[in-house]
């Protein structure tokens, strides 16, 4: 009698179905295993291996081709391994249900972990016991779990995947690796052979495992007798790669040195995986993917704080475990030895310990005879000596990050060997690279450089801040004269002439808003050593950036330790200068008094040093401030015996300045606004001949504010419109918000509502983005319109 026919999954009639599956659980083995196999693809009814390769390949997980011999050697009998994937694919290609491919897989997966050890076909398992405290690390553990399990191409599937976990001491590597290795294994996965060897790369006890020594012990462990292993390297790592062809194995080579003491140990099988870690970037091992560990974020931190201080504690004090986190610079092993230390002293609150660590830092993460110092310590004694010098250095460095130019003025070298210095730490996982060409040292490493530069000093230990601190003022003197900065006081053309250059004057403002906390740290660090000169000369380089970008809060902090740093050096013109720039920041952020304090003061000793220019420069400022107290009479006289005072080439851009500002005053007076277009025109014609920009655009500005109050408009828009385009090109929010609240003003005055609007809208962006006060009057233009 004729059997049935039955359409399967397959796409055609295969022929007759059987009519009991096989049980993958009474598979005793592997062997049990490969005919329970067989006698599926009889159940669906036999079909060819090519028929059933062309179904199989979509199955897998990423889609690929799967050539029918593939499929015949896995039916086999006597094989030592199968590939779980192409199982499982096989499996559902045979038309096997979702809940039934689950049971052939937990059978699959027990087969091979049962299968006996001991022996070239046994399974060999060397890893170290997985930690029950790992925690987080889970976009980490995604990228090594799917490096190891996926091929994505012809050639990669050629070769032995090889991944190498890198970063700095303390963050983790091996534990991941190791639970990596762990989680591949228990999903049936590298099920022959697991190795392990620790290389000792950085070990303060032991000097690097001898590769040599590490092939013996693996081919022991692979069953080779004693006394068949090779005398030599080169042969022993040939034996290896032999005894491990066609044999799913993973390979775990922790504390790497470098990739000369791992090439032999890799095996060249593709069935193969080979993790490794080391503090080392190993970039010239060939074929290896690098996973660059960084420190655990707040979130991981705290849960690894939680799982060994215990969750209650933490909970209880939330702000103090953030704290401890924070301190330990969210490092594993140092949140793990806080943590460690919490749990020996349950009588601890958890903010007794956070206060321990910010007054001892590094010698306070510990737990028993563990510490994190002689961890970070081996990283800088496996250093060359120019190399520890570099780093030590860095522990001079104020800032939150540096630079190759900044590096090569800490140092006294030039600026390519510097740049060397600093990739040559990064490869050594000392340093980062978070933005190309800035470096930085993470927080607890930056301790470490600390302690070593106190410990270690240079023989003139002032010298490195010295030399930093003096490029970044010839640095920031060339950027503050390209951005046009204006009566510029310090150091000479000549000083700044070794200095950076810069293309134009976005390349120059782009610098300081680059460095502008290495400026300020550079500053207060001067300041705290005694460099009373360079402390007020930085302020002065960094004014007129200040002023563009309105770092208001910024400039008065400079400028405050600017005037302390004039004063201690006995300086009494450079003081005098220091506040008037002080009074004028204060003028800036709307607390007059202060100004005018500032301005007195400044006077008194420019007469006291028989300064004419100096006073008349605290008459326009003292002027400004009366001017904006309402009091425009006496500001009218202050302008008028600055002007009386200043006469001379060296004098123009002072009485430029006198100019406008007591022309600002007459222009508020209809009587005296044909005086006061004629002191701005007057100011413009000088500012224009002495190149400033910005002082250029007020006084369009004003002139503009001229003739919108006398009714010609058109000629006041004309104005307007020049002025924004120069603050455009110059970059300035502030003026380019003065220019569009006339430009609003005056379509206003032709009653030109909508135009106004538009005008306002966008100045009231402007100064919101600056945070400047005169958000307030475009508001209430905008509410009365």
């Amino acid at each position: 009698m004729a059997g049935k026919c039955c359409v399967t999954d397959l796409g055609g009639v295969v022929g007759e179905r059987g009519a009991g599956m096989p049980d993958p659980s009474s598979a005793a083995d592997l062997a049990d295993f490969i005919g329970l196999l067989g006698e599926l693809r009889a159940w669906a009814g036999t079909p060819s291996y090519r028929m059933l390769a062309e179904r199989v390949g979509p199955l897998m997980r990423p889609t690929s081709v799967v050539s029918h011999s593939t499929l015949v050697d896995a039916f086999k009998p006597g094989r030592r391994r199968l590939d779980m994937d192409l199982v499982m694919a096989t499996v559902r290609a045979l038309g096997v249900s979702e809940p039934e491919a689950v049971r052939w897989r937990q059978a699959c997966i027990r087969v091979h972990a049962e299968a006996k050890t001991g022996g070239p076909v046994g399974v060999l398992s060397q890893l170290p016991t997985d930690l029950a405290t790992f925690t987080g690390r889970r976009e980490e553990l995604t990228r090594l779990i799917e490096a190891a399990t996926h091929q994505r191409d012809e050639e990669a599937a050629n070769t032995v995947v090889i991944s190498a976990i890198e970063g700095m001491a303390g963050v983790g590597k091996t534990q991941l690796a190791i639970h990596a290795a762990h989680q591949l294994v228990r999903s049936g996965r590298f099920a022959d052979v697991q190795l392990h060897a620790n290389l000792r790369g950085f070990d303060a006890e032991h000097p690097p495992t001898d590769p040599s020594a590490v092939l013996e012990a693996f081919l022991r462990q692979l069953g080779v007798p004693a006394q068949q292993i090779p005398g030599t390297r080169d042969e022993r790592a040939a034996m290896f790669r032999d005894r491990l062809r066609e044999r799913h194995a993973l390979i775990l080579l922790d504390n790497a040195a470098d990739e000369n003491q791992v090439r032999d140990l890799i095996p060249a099988n593709p069935t193969c995986l080979v993790l490794i870690t080391s503090r080392r970037s190993l970039t010239a091992l060939d074929n290896a993917t690098p996973h660059q560990l960084d420190v655990f974020t707040g979130s991981e931190a705290l849960a690894l704080l939680a799982r060994i201080a215990g969750h209650d504690r933490v909970a209880a004090e939330p702000e103090a475990a953030a704290r401890i986190a924070e301190y330990c610079g969210y490092l594993p092993l140092a949140v793990s030895l806080a943590a460690a230390r919490l749990r020996s002293r349950p009588a601890w609150p958890l903010q007794h310990l956070a206060d321990k660590l910010r007054d001892g830092r590094l010698s306070a993460i510990r737990a028993g005879n563990r510490t994190l110092r002689p961890v970070f310590h081996l990283s800088y004694q496996e250093l060359d000596e120019p190399l520890r010098r570099i780093f030590r250095l860095l522990g001079h460095h104020p800032g939150p990050d540096t630079t190759p130019a900044q590096v090569a003025a800490l140092a006294d070298i030039p600026a390519d060997q510097a740049e060397d210095a600093l990739e040559h730490l990064q490869d050594e996982h000392l340093l980062t690279q978070p933005t190309p060409g800035r470096y930085e040292l993470h927080d607890l490493l930056r301790l470490l450089a600390v302690e070593l530069a106190a410990a270690e000093p240079e023989p003139e230990p002032a010298a490195p801040l010295t030399r930093l601190a003096t490029w970044c003022l010839a640095t920031g003197y060339t950027a503050a004269t390209t951005i046009g900065t204006p009566n510029l006081t310090g150091i000479t053309r000549a000083q700044a002439a070794e200095s950076a250059r810069f293309e134009d004057y976005d390349d120059a403002l782009a610098w300081f808003d680059e460095e502008q906390h290495t400026l300020a740290a550079v500053q207060q660090a001067a300041a705290e050593a005694g460099l009373h000169q360079h402390v007020w000369q930085l302020a002065e380089a960094q004014k007129h950036f200040f002023v563009v970008r309105r770092h208001l809060d910024d400039f008065l902090t400079a400028q405050h330790l600017a005037v302390a740093a004039t004063r201690a050096e006995g300086d009494r013109k450079a003081e005098a200068l220091m506040l008037t720039t002080l009074g004028g920041v204060y003028w800036m952020a709307g607390r007059l008094d202060e100004s005018e304090d500032c301005c007195l003061k400044a006077r008194h000793l420019y007469q006291a040093t028989d300064d004419h220019m100096g006073e008349a420069s605290t008459l326009i400022a003292h002027g400004v401030v009366k001017t904006h107290q309402g009091d425009h009479e006496p500001a009218d006289e202050l302008f008028s015996r600055a002007l009386d005072l200043l006469d001379g080439p060296e004098a123009l851009p002072l009485r430029a300045k006198a100019l406008l500002n007591r022309a600002d005053v007459h222009k508020s007076h209809r009587d005296r606004r044909p005086q006061a277009i004629a002191g701005f025109r007057e100011a413009l014609t000088i500012l224009r001949q002495i190149g400033d920009r910005h002082s250029e655009a007020f006084a369009l500005g004003n002139i503009a504010d001229c003739h919108r109050l006398d009714g010609d408009l058109d000629t006041a828009l004309d104005l307007y419109r020049e002025q924004q385009d120069l603050a455009r090109t110059l970059a300035d929010a502030y003026i380019q918000a003065e220019a569009l609240l006339g430009i609003g003003d005056t379509h206003a005055g032709a009653q030109r509502t909508a135009a106004a609007r538009h005008a306002w809208t966008k100045a009231l962006a402007l100064y919101e983005k600056i945070d400047h006060p005169k958000a307030t009057e475009a508001r209430r233009r905008l509410a009365e319109q």
